[in-house]
């Protein structure tokens, strides 16, 4: 495959001229190139491309001869005909200059290697060329078309003769054949039949095909023939003629000597490529090559009639180019192609031709004439930069898995950076034009192979050296390692070796060597050594050599094997060389490491010769040679597998036909453990068997996987038009014994999107190239930047597995296509490859027009439902795909209702959430709604927060699309997917009387931070829809269902993730579910649920000096300012760490100050010191969390970070052994400081609510005496229930009770609050209603219709902030005033909360 690179580059001519020339035409060789214009002939060098010689004829010969018209050279260079419209044909002899005249010789610096070899003028200078007239012959008659043979030129004149002149002018005469007496027919079996008619026709045009010895020609009457000698002389009665049938409107033809392919260009502008079939000599149409109005919508019709066709020097791609302007680029077989053109219009060509080895296509340009002809103008030729595929020419690279690529002076390889070899690929540059899923995601590690070939859309662009490509260009050969991490290239003579490790190149060190041999052959690598097929120009000898990598590269250190003949083609597989030869015999040598010599050598036998001269008419039409452990018996290798490591079969592609070598196990059979290893003799091969017709590629692989059988032992081809075939081994499972009737191999077509240039086996890809281009918007109009776009060649990939899977689903082989894809099922994109098989067969069953007999859906749904990805799997497709197609889907995969049970039976609920949606569009609202509720209510319990955001806007949506109303504002913060974490980040809550400002974004609530009464309340704020009402309903039956299970941290992140207004609904609750019936379970439950440790008993004395609280305010305020108030939502799920910003100090500050104007005793009586003032908590140390036996690395961290903040205050404090050994104690005994925050945050939630047994039970969890005495005050009230009392009353007993028997570290807690105890015990009962409570706050601040201020308002403005952090609601349920009485100064429980 070639590759347009660059933009193209003029070529100006010196000699200004008024003629434009309208014809160029390369040499055999194709270093020179004949120009051609109406009175002069132009000779132009390939390299440099220079003008050597121009020769312009006179005005007088001129009005004899006319004006030139064609252009044909000599095979060896040394003549070159013209002709001319009078019917004149002119002979010019090239004559070379003296050895020392060069035109232009390069010039290199000083030092530089210079080659001193005979040969050094010809090869590397541009020569010094004249050209002279011979004696002109007049065919009398104007010339339609002129065609070289070795020794003769062939010429057709209009009159309908075909004249053979010999080259050394007219020493022989010439004959003349009339068409008319040619007979022609449709093959060559039915010659005797009626003649095609030829009277008063001519040959426009005309080839020589040297592997077909024939001509291929165009009549002028636009009908096609092919033109065959019956004996070797032309010569009237021994020719013969056969002509394809319904075509009259050729145009122009170019022959393919490798693949004997005959393409005419007609006038309708397609390309009919034609083949001679060889039992009847007819000719057949093989494919066109056409535009197809689905691929080139715009232009398809407006090409005009086929203008030239030219087939690239290695016959693997062709050019072709319209009257209307164009360049198309297609490759032998197949109908894809790359169309070329300028932005403003298309580029009208006149003659175009290939360079040295296609690295150039030269083109003239022809123009309209509106630019003036009088002026003397430079006349350019355009020169087109091309990259081609390494297997055009050296087809042994196939057995490796990379891409390679050469230009003219540079290399393109696949593989990737080996210092990045071992990168973790996360993108596919999988680029898959017209596929509808067409990107196989790679999230997961990929093997080091597939990553370094994937990782990138990159080449790795290797420079060749400039040295060894002054002196040998061009570049013929150029192979790859298995590695890919070794490159060589052969030019013209000798050849180089890179390595991607050390970036090195290495070159002969003796010149001489290097110029003495010429690889013919191709090269290949085997382990680390280069195998070459070359001749040696001294001995006049064909030798196989082997270079080792590691060293110097020198003759010395190679291996040199004598050859018979001259070797085609080479190729390697494993330790076997394998070789085709000039006279059409293959050679195997088995290659040996030597560890006798103290360099790395090898020692090369001859192992077998096998002749194919019977089988292969022409040694040219040979394109590649292969050695591969392939055959068709696949049944032996489950018994004998070490044969599978053998090479069991060739492969031979003649001129597009791949056939087959088998080893010949028909004989008796002798055990190889019964032979000598010395007198092993192989086996002969069978007569050859044919495989496929069309093949470009081959690609096989000598590495074996057990695992991977089916893929690793397959044969890859590429065959053009008719896409890709593999042919792939059937296996009998779990070894039992094959059915007789099933073949052991089959041959599956599949078509891809992408050229094929390389399989890689295991990983179920084709890799390959493409050409994109790119625009310039250039200011000069004239700029060839301005006029072409600039040609990338881009890597691309495809999936092939689904293929696969398909054909063998078609041809009812279920049982070998679920072995073959439970191989695969571990490459990262097999989900992808199961999405595409029902895509595609969907695709096409669902718009057929026709109704189709057997349908594959029901089979692929079958198939896809043996992997667990199956519900995925068709939701996907489902959801990429109209939904028309969707009822056809469902019919033969199943129900959706069914599939989205199984799914949530499965507990896949983001699965189940995708078939909700097609459910939504294929069922009524209440079906959906119905499993939306199901989904909705499994969402809660697994805490998919996520996901249940999403079901609340899709509950609504579904309402308020039923009522044809939209959806009423959501009463919570938007449903993003950030969203449910604002609600808490946005929030500032300070546990330890310190108010930390946490930076967030604005924050409305959409209505008032109230707490109503009732839930009739609610409503008149809200939409009136019913639906919200629904979405609550489900939002408080899962509220309930956390609260009966104790599963406080569960409500609280469902609490903060939905915006649950926890506060109002406990108020609501607070009388029924958010009673506690057993406080000792609930106690437990709360330590299992936060992670936290029952307390032990301290080892020294529980009446510590520490207990007055000299020290433990100071080290708890400082601890907990370095968290933030958002570990609810980091409790469980992966969430952002929220921003943080410094303490403020001057917040603190303030308490202190009204701290100090307070005057109260602490509940242990003593004075409170003037350390102290940081923080009224005089009670919570235990407030600090530095570690505990579940969670020591957050709380570690916190420490360190802070510890310079605990050191000020510590300066003035004396602490002794025993008083470190308490703070020691009292801080093993807490749990995650995450979890104490979440405690505290819900504390405040349940005080708020007035659920005083709920914070009892959270007062003890934390041993804060502070809360408890709190509570004994609210119970104080007439307003609380008796029930309440009694349960507070009962429950402290029973825990009381508990840790006397069970847990003696609660006694000195429970002995702390001794006095509070006392006090509960009499405390009077009174009933009163429910609805007229209000929890009474200990701050002056809790004024009754209090709405809570931001967080910077209320910093300015309050100095003392309200009790307790704020929930979602922090008002009084009714206005009444608060009681004077009850105003306590601050104590130490208390705490507070700012919103923002």
């Amino acid at each position: 495959m070639y590759f347009l690179s660059g933009w193209p580059r003029r070529l100006l001519c010196p000699l200004r001229s008024s003629e434009r020339p309208f014809l160029i035409e390369p040499s055999a060789q194709r270093f020179y190139l004949a120009v051609l214009s109406e009175t002069q002939i132009s000779i132009w060098f390939s390299r440099p491309s220079v003008l050597i010689v121009s020769y312009i004829e006179s005005g007088k010969a001129a009005a004899q001869f006319g004006f030139y018209q064609l252009v044909e050279w000599k095979p060896d260079d040394s003549m070159i005909a013209v002709t001319a419209a009078n019917g004149y044909v002119l002979l010019f002899d090239i004559i070379g200059g003296s050895d020392e005249k060069c035109l232009y010789e390069p010039v290199y610096p000083k030092g530089a290697r210079v080659k001193v070899t005979p040969g050094y003028k010809e090869e590397q200078c541009a020569p010094a060329l004249t050209l002279e007239m011979k004696k002109p012959i007049d065919l009398e008659a104007p010339i339609s078309c002129l065609q070289t043979l070795q020794e003769d030129l062939l010429v057709a004149t209009a009159d309908g003769y075909l004249h053979m002149l010999h080259w050394d002018s007219v020493s022989n005469g010439r004959r003349a054949v009339n068409l008319c007496t040619i007979p022609f027919s449709l093959d060559l079996q039915s010659s005797r039949g009626p003649c095609l008619d030829l009277d008063g026709v001519h040959i426009r045009e005309m080839e020589y095909c040297a592997t077909l010895d024939g001509f291929a020609v165009v009549f002028n009457d636009g009908r096609l023939g092919f033109i065959t000698p019956t004996a070797n002389r032309l010569a009237t009665d021994q020719l013969q003629g056969v002509w394809a049938a319904d075509v009259s409107d050729g145009t122009c033809v170019a022959v393919n000597n490798k693949y004997r392919l005959m393409a005419f260009g007609c006038a309708s502008g397609s390309v009919l490529v034609y083949m001679i079939d060889s039992s009847t000599g007819s000719m057949q149409l093989s494919h066109k090559l056409e535009l197809t109005p689905k691929h080139y919508p715009d232009i398809w019709n407006k090409t005009g009639a086929v203008k030239m066709v030219r087939w690239s020097p290695d016959c693997s791609v062709v050019m072709v180019t319209w009257d209307c302007g164009g360049l198309s680029l297609w490759i032998a077989h197949t109908h894809s192609s790359a169309i070329h053109g300028t932005k403003k219009e298309p580029l009208k060509i006149s003659s175009m031709s290939w360079g040295v080895e296609g690295y150039h296509l030269w083109v003239i340009c022809s123009t309209d004439g509106a630019e003036g002809d009088e002026k003397l103008q430079q006349t350019g030729i355009l020169q087109f930069q091309f990259i081609k595929s390494a297997l055009t020419v050296n087809p042994c690279t196939s057995n490796q898995e990379q891409v390679l690529l050469h230009g003219e002076d540079r290399l393109y390889l696949t593989c990737g950076d080996p210092t990045q070899a071992h990168s973790v690929s996360d993108k596919s540059p999988s680029r898959d034009s017209g596929s509808p899923v067409h990107r196989p995601s790679a999230s997961t590690p990929l093997s080091q192979g597939l990553s370094t070939l994937l990782g990138h859309k990159h080449w790795q662009v290797v420079q060749i050296h400039s040295t060894y490509l002054e002196t040998n260009w061009p570049i013929r050969f150029a192979a790859i390692d298995w590695s890919g991490q070794c490159v060589a290239v052969a030019g013209r003579r000798g050849f180089a070796h890179y390595s991607l490790y050390t970036r090195k190149w290495k070159l002969f060190g003796n010149v001489t060597q290097e110029q003495n041999m010429t690889v013919t052959g191709g090269l290949t690598w085997w382990d680390d050594f280069v195998v070459v097929a070359c001749y040696n120009f001294i001995d006049r000898q064909e030798e196989l050599r082997l270079y080792v990598r590691t060293s110097n590269l020198d003759n010395v250190f190679a291996s040199v094997t004598k050859l018979q003949a001259d070797t085609l083609l080479l190729n390697v597989f494993r330790n076997v060389v394998i070789l085709f030869r000039a006279d059409c015999s293959i050679c195997l040598y088995s290659i040996e490491r030597r560890h006798d010599s103290p360099n790395p050598s090898v020692s090369v036998e001859l192992l077998q010769e096998v002749s194919m001269s019977r089988y292969i008419p022409h040694p040219g039409l040979v394109v590649s040679v292969t050695l591969t452990s392939v055959r068709t018996e696949t049944g032996i290798t489950l018994k004998a597998p070490q044969q599978a490591c053998s090479a069991e079969s060739i492969l031979l592609n003649l001129a597009g036909q791949l056939i087959m070598l088998q080893r010949d196990r028909s004989g008796p059979q002798v055990r190889e453990k019964d032979t000598p290893a010395n007198q092993t003799k192989l086996l002969p091969f069978c007569p050859p068997v044919v495989l496929a017709q069309c093949v470009e590629n081959v690609w096989t692989t000598c590495r074996s996987n057990r695992k991977k059988r089916h893929l690793m032992e397959a044969l890859w081809l590429s065959c053009g038009e008719a896409g890709m075939k593999v042919w792939l081994p059937l296996f009998p499972r779990d070894h039992r014994k094959p059915h007789s009737f099933l073949s052991r191999r089959i041959m599956l077509p599949f078509h891809i999107n992408i050229y094929p240039l390389t399989v890689l086996f295991e990983d179920a890809l084709i890799l390959g190239a493409s050409n994109e281009t790119a625009v310039f918007d250039g200011t000069g109009s004239s700029s060839l930047e301005a006029l072409f776009p600039f040609c990338t060649v881009e890597r691309t990939s495809q999936i092939y597995l689904h293929h696969i899977l398909r054909q063998l689903l078609v041809r009812n082989l279920g049982e070998q296509a679920l072995m073959l894809a439970q191989s695969c099922a571990t490459l990262p994109y097999f989900p992808h490859v199961l999405e595409l098989m029902v895509h595609v067969v969907l695709e096409e069953e669902a718009t057929s027009r026709e109704p189709i007999p057997d349908p594959l859906l029901p089979t692929v749904a079958k198939f896809v439902t043996e992997f667990p990805l199956f519900l995925q799997t068709i939701v996907h497709c489902a959801r990429k795909t109209e939904y028309a197609l969707w009822n056809y889907l469902f019919a033969a995969v199943g129900n959706p209702k069914d599939l989205f049970e199984e799914c949530l039976m499965a507990q896949d609920l983001d699965t189940a959430a995708s078939y909700l949606i097609i459910l939504q569009n294929m069922e009524v609202p209440a079906v959906s709604r119905q499993h939306a509720t199901l989904l909705f209510n499994t969402a809660l319990e697994q805490g998919k927060w996520d996901l249940c955001r999403h079901m609340i806007r899709f509950l609504k949506a579904i309402g308020s699309g039923e009522s044809e109303t939209p959806p009423s504002t959501p009463t919570t913060q938007e449903q993003s997917s950030t969203g449910g974490f604002e609600f808490f980040r946005n929030r500032s809550i300070s546990l330890s009387q310190s108010a930390d400002s946490i930076a967030g974004g604005k924050f409305n609530l959409q209505k008032a931070l109230s707490v109503p009464s009732g839930p009739g309340e609610r409503w008149c704020k809200d939409s009136d829809s019913a639906e919200n009402l629904y979405i609550d309903m489900m939002l408080w039956r899962h509220a309930r269902h956390l609260l009966e299970q104790v599963r406080l941290r569960d409500l609280g992140c469902f609490s903060a993730q939905l915006g649950f207004e926890l506060i109002g609904w406990l108020c609501r609750e607070r009388t029924r579910v958010a009673r506690i019936d057993d406080f000792v379970a609930a106690l437990k439950c709360l330590h299992k649920d936060f992670l936290w440790p029952f307390p032990v008993i301290p080892a020294c004395s529980i009446s510590s000096p520490l207990k007055n609280g000299r020290c433990r305010p100071v080290l708890s305020s400082r601890l907990l300012k370095s968290q933030s108030a958002d570990s609810l939502l980091n409790s469980d799920m992966d969430t952002t760490p929220p921003q943080v910003t410094t303490a403020n100090h001057s917040w603190l500050d303030s308490l202190g100050a009204v701290s100090k104007e307070l005057d109260s005793a602490s509940s242990h009586g003593g004075p409170q010191t003037h350390e102290a003032f940081l923080s009224p908590l005089i009670n919570k140390g235990e407030e600090c969390s530095i570690g505990s036996a579940t969670d020591l690395t957050e709380t570690s961290s916190m420490v360190d970070g802070d510890w310079t903040m605990v050191d000020e205050n510590f300066s003035t404090l004396s602490l002794s052994q025993s008083e470190l050994e308490h703070i020691s104690m009292e801080l093993a005994n807490k749990g995650p400081h995450k979890s104490q925050v979440q405690l505290r945050y819900l504390l405040h939630v349940f005080m708020e609510a007035g659920c005083l047994e709920w914070c009892v039970v959270i007062g003890l969890i934390l041993r804060d005496a502070g809360v408890i005495k709190q509570v004994v005050g609210f119970l104080d009230s007439p307003e609380v229930p008796a029930e309440t009392v009694q349960s507070i009353r009962a429950g402290l007993k029973a825990v009381d009770l508990w840790a006397s028997s069970d847990c003696l570290g609660y006694k000195p807690f429970l002995n702390l609050i001794g006095p509070q105890l006392l006090k509960l015990l009499e405390v009077p009962v009174e009933q009163v209603q429910a609805e007229a409570f209000q929890p009474t706050g200990a701050s002056k601040l809790s004024d009754p219709p209090l709405l809570l201020p931001r967080a910077e308002e209320l910093t300015a403005a309050h100095p003392l902030p309200s009790d307790g952090p704020a929930g979602a609601s922090a008002r009084p349920l009714d206005d009444t005033p608060p009681q004077p009485e009850e105003q306590e100064p601050l104590e130490e429980g208390s705490y507070d909360c700012t919103l923002s």
